[in-house]
């Protein structure tokens, strides 16, 4: 099991509930796979750095989280295939 940081934007016009249920959902793909998650942070809505599919604005959140390779692959998945993410990026974090 590895450290990662995941970092996604989703449409900044969803409904506090369907938001909610989003980031509920990459959270029980970690725990599902025995990853574990040890940190949200909800930046909430902030402007975009440039305009991404006519868009201008969005609602930023990070998780960190500990798991295997395959619920990386799955919350990618997911992340590709959902109409309510803007974008995504997973990384690695270094060992120090």
């Amino acid at each position: 099991m590895r450290k990662y940081e995941g970092a996604f934007i989703l449409l900044s016009n969803l409904e506090e509930d369907v938001r909610n249920a989003e980031i509920e959902k990459m959270q029980s793909i970690i725990t599902e796979r025995q990853g574990t998650v040890e940190k949200v942070n909800e930046w909430g809505h902030r402007r975009l750095a440039y305009e991404i599919d006519k868009k201008r604005e969005g609602y930023y959140v990070f998780i960190e989280f500990t798991a295997g390779a395959d619920a990386v692959d799955e919350i990618d998945r997911i992340c590709k295939i959902s109409d309510n993410f803007i974008r995504h990026m997973i990384t690695v974090e270094e060992e120090k």
